[in-house]
């Protein structure tokens, strides 16, 4: 019968990155980025285009930023165990700040970008397939850094019926401007398809 671990033994195993990841005071960074958000989507509501590149780069050369866009690709995302070219599906603690100090905008110039891991997933109701495109961990850290600062400047002066992929938004919040539109005078429902469209573009 194996003996028990003693719990100062215990405590000894355990990783002290996993320990210091844990402990990083996650609303704190929360906050502080949401507040330079608010300001990069008034500067751009302004139309002051220089305010806005400054807060941009002030937010994604943040520590807060960087700490919150790596913990969103290696622990919050759906896709956080789907591997990219290099093989890496689940990144530890002690990896998790290493790619932090990776994905500063001063280390750009000097990165080049591992191509993607291409997957053919079939499209509902069809036989055909459409290609997927799956950036390595590293790749995903840095979008998502630079979607926290592209953001706030798009959702300024984006249209207000416009839907697709945006945040807070669905398909049903679409469908619910529809019905009160068509609801007490009858209209036009366009709906376009440009085949195979970026398939072809050079």
């Amino acid at each position: 019968m194996a003996k028990r671990k003693a719990p100062e033994e215990a405590a000894a195993q355990v990783d002290p990155s996993s320990e210091a990841w844990n402990k990083i005071p996650w609303r704190k960074l929360e906050k502080h980025c949401f507040r330079i958000q608010k300001r990069i989507y008034r500067a751009s509501q302004r139309g002051n285009k220089r305010t806005v590149q400054k807060l941009q780069k002030l937010l994604m050369k943040s520590e807060a930023a960087r700490l919150l866009a790596v913990r969103k690709v290696t622990q919050d995302n759906q896709g956080k165990k789907t591997a990219g070219i290099d093989g890496v599906k689940s990144v530890k603690p002690q990896d998790r700040f290493t790619m932090v100090h990776q994905i500063h905008p001063k280390h750009w110039k000097y990165q080049k970008a591992k191509p993607v891991r291409r997957v053919w997933i079939p499209k509902p109701g069809k036989a055909e397939k459409r290609p997927l495109g799956i950036p390595t961990m590293l790749e995903r850290a840095k979008q998502a850094l630079v979607k926290a600062g592209l953001e706030p400047a798009w959702e300024a002066v984006f249209e207000p019926n416009s839907y697709g992929f945006r945040p807070g938004r669905s398909c049903h919040d679409a469908i619910g401007a529809i019905l009160n539109h068509i609801r007490y005078k009858p209209k036009f429902v366009l709906d376009a398809d440009i085949k195979g469209c970026f398939d072809h573009a050079s």
